[in-house]
């Protein structure tokens, strides 16, 4: 049997790519990838690889979770390099844990090769730390659940220290506000959203925690930032400022006693 390599695609960018990554896209026999994998990533897969898309089409799944794994298990079988690339990073929200069970009890060797999650790619497009010794000492990877999922985060485990990274927010971000504030997060903690990082259509929007109710929504894939880390601007007082507008001077510091 050959070998499944749950790899990481990074946030879009292909230059973000581990050089092992790269190595074994150029290598690969069989390629299923998420929706969220850029052009630009599979066009570094191999030629003469079999290249199927396995992911979500407009919220809806093109083959289940049990049939990706019965694939991977399937090709395994017949094909020596087997990928299955995952935008961001395999073990954060990528279901590789699921997948990596399926292997394990089809005795299909495997390995994890790391990449760059949405998280790291948001702070960098947007120019910030999500920790600093002066605010954030700590970062709460999350995504937003909502309907009967609603109460699935444990929002009492925020603490003025903590850097929040949600992960698909989705469209109504005064349903995020309400939450966050409910949540014990005063209106002036800093937040921004990070569209496309990393890609050719990226955007970012400061904003904080009041002010994002009324914030012009942009479009998935996002990602969201919220804590005092989350600023472009943090002085040694502890004091943190947001632009409303890329070009705008700073302003409207937030407490962080």
């Amino acid at each position: 049997m050959g070998t499944v390599y749950l790899i990481g695609a990074g946030p879009g960018d292909p230059e973000l790519l581990t050089l092992k990554a790269a190595r074994l896209l150029e290598r690969a026999d069989v390629v299923l990838h998420d929706s969220l994998v850029s052009d630009e990533v599979l066009a570094k897969v191999s030629s003469r690889a079999e290249v199927i898309n396995v992911g979500k089409r407009c919220g809806r799944k093109l083959l289940t979770q049990d049939e990706i794994n019965a694939l991977l298990v399937s090709y395994a079988a017949s094909h020596q390099v087997v990928v299955r690339l995952k935008g961001g990073d395999p073990s954060i929200f990528g279901r590789a844990g699921e997948e990596l069970e399926a292997l394990r009890k089809a005795r299909v060797e495997f390995e994890v090769v790391p990449g760059v999650t949405a998280a790291l790619g948001a702070a960098a497009a947007a120019g910030i730390s999500l920790t600093d010794r002066r605010v954030a000492s700590q970062v709460l990877l999350s995504t937003f659940s909502r309907g009967l999922d609603a109460n699935a985060m444990d929002w009492g485990s925020l603490t003025p220290a903590t850097t929040l990274v949600l992960y698909m927010p989705g469209p109504d971000y005064a349903e995020v506000a309400r939450r966050l504030a409910e949540a014990g997060l005063p209106a002036d903690v800093p937040c921004v959203i990070v569209s496309g990082a990393s890609n050719s259509q990226q955007q970012v929007l400061w904003s904080s925690v009041g002010a994002l109710s009324g914030q012009e929504r942009l479009p998935a894939p996002a990602l969201m930032i919220v804590g005092r880390a989350a600023a472009q601007q943090i002085r040694e007082t502890g004091e943190a400022f947001w632009r409303s507008e890329p070009n705008a001077p700073a302003s409207l510091p937030f407490s962080v006693s």
